[in-house]
């Protein structure tokens, strides 16, 4: 994908090194959450589900309360807290661009409803952070905190993306980064709150339903802002964002950590489901195609 033209983003943070806690801070908006873990360890289906409800959980309480094992309060936008430069190595530097990119999206499809589009801010971090939702490491994957209304990334994420899970490319990459400012149009047109509500009277098995349907609407938009930028796209370009959202569809994890699936436990849907929501985002470039709550998914 052609971004080199773009000036790096504004709204970025480098947060270094970071002593970030357990789990239950990481994000209930998490792309990829737990999968290196999930991957790596030797798990019952049993503990499959109860992370699947754990990340629920989180998701039921905006990021805001009850798994966080951190300060719940916001961070201060736009302060620096690492000596370190962000955007200033490769994997920063594309990621400094595809925000701006975004930004650029996002705000011009904002325009059009007579809206002004608040661009969230991008947060480098290695190993582990405190955000505004709490403690995370970087076992939690990329992550978008409601809080302070944030993506966290460790960049050597993309790393085990394409060794560990064959997504490798550069728009694979931006995929990654798209679904987490997908959350953010979430969190800013209310959604989420809405999501939140409902799941405060739902039991844990259609709270988890209901989890899925929030990240297939951020892989959908995900592919609104990829349909929105479609010539900037290089050849190849789609298809390895298919693969990586093939790659991490519940279904397909579970069933390479346990060889066994357990469908009630699923929060972010199955390969089919994630490939067939970003497919329609790139093929429609309408958020309002998006609208994974209304009937089947």
């Amino acid at each position: 994908m052609r971004l080199d033209d773009l000036d790096p983003s504004n709204n970025v943070r480098d947060l270094g090194s970071g002593g970030g806690g357990g789990l239950g801070g990481g994000g209930g908006n998490i792309l990829l959450g737990l999968l290196p873990m999930l991957l790596g360890s030797r798990m019952g289906c049993g503990t499959i589900a109860l992370i699947g409800i754990a990340v629920a959980a989180f998701m039921a309480f905006g990021g805001g309360g009850g798994l966080l094992t951190g300060g719940g309060a916001p961070t201060d936008r736009g302060a620096q807290t690492s000596q370190n430069k962000p955007c200033d190595t490769p994997e920063e530097l594309q990621a400094c661009r595809v925000m701006t990119s975004t930004e650029q999206t996002w705000g011009a499809i904002f325009r059009q409803q007579g809206q002004q589009y608040p661009a969230p801010t991008l947060n480098f971090y290695q190993g582990g952070v405190q955000s505004g939702c709490g403690s995370a490491t970087s076992a939690a994957g990329p992550f978008y905190c409601p809080g302070d209304r944030g993506v966290y990334l460790d960049t050597s994420f993309f790393r085990e993306l394409a060794q560990r899970f064959g997504a490798a490319g550069d728009f694979a990459q931006n995929y990654v980064i798209a679904h987490e400012v997908g959350h953010h149009i979430q969190n800013v047109t209310g959604t989420m709150e809405r999501v939140r509500r409902e799941q405060s009277r739902m039991s844990q098995a259609e709270g988890n339903a209901l989890s899925v349907r929030v990240e297939l609407q951020a892989d959908c938009y995900a592919g609104v802002w990829a349909a929105q930028n479609r010539d900037r796209l290089e050849p190849g370009d789609i298809e390895e964002g298919m693969r990586a959202a093939n790659a991490i569809g519940d279904d397909t994890l579970q069933r390479q950590a346990q060889g066994t699936v357990v469908p009630e436990s699923f929060t972010h849907g199955t390969s089919a489901q994630r490939t067939q929501w970003l497919q329609r985002g790139i093929e429609s470039g309408d958020p309002a195609r998006c609208d994974t709550f209304s009937g089947e998914i």
